[in-house]
């Protein structure tokens, strides 16, 4: 019976260890980026570049602002909640941009993007196809993609 009892006690301490550890993980290692202000940045840091550059390199821009212009495709949920790019959907949304490399209407999955939700509700009402600029920063080249947090989405032609 003392052999149970201390069996016991063990699994439950082990059990609280690897909750407490995991807990620590979920709020101090994997914390949302927060974006960076658009102000903080002038525009010679600033660098311009195609979405499908980006796309094929994510790595060269990880950590820099860039700017893109290209075609909206949609408002989606693609990427949120992934936690080693964590952006929540409680406070972000995702849009796509439509692939300037095919002939149809496909979107290009493989940029990841993100606006705080705030921002998004405030914005014109932009349809498929319509040209916008993006100016954001790449956080992340998880899963070999471009994760941007969007600073400014602007539509630029309907």
């Amino acid at each position: 019976m003392k052999k149970l009892y201390s069996l016991l006690v063990g699994l439950i301490i082990t059990a609280s260890l690897n909750i407490a550890a995991v807990s620590y993980a979920d709020n101090n290692i994997l914390s949302p980026i927060k974006p960076v202000a658009a102000t903080t940045c002038t525009t010679a840091q600033v660098i311009s570049v195609k979405p499908l550059e980006v796309v094929k390199n994510p790595e060269k821009f990880l950590n820099k602002k860039i700017t893109m212009i290209s075609r909206f495709s949609k408002f989606s949920t693609l990427g949120l909640d992934y936690k080693p790019a964590l952006r929540s959907s409680d406070n972000y949304i995702s849009f796509l941009f439509l692939r300037e490399d095919a002939a149809n209407n496909i979107p290009l999955s493989e940029l990841k993007m993100f606006i705080p939700r705030p921002v998004a509700e405030k914005l014109p009402d932009i349809k498929e196809g319509d040209t916008v600029k993006v100016v954001g920063t790449v956080f992340s080249d998880a899963l070999g993609d471009a994760w941007i947090d969007v600073n400014t989405l602007e539509e630029i032609k309907k």
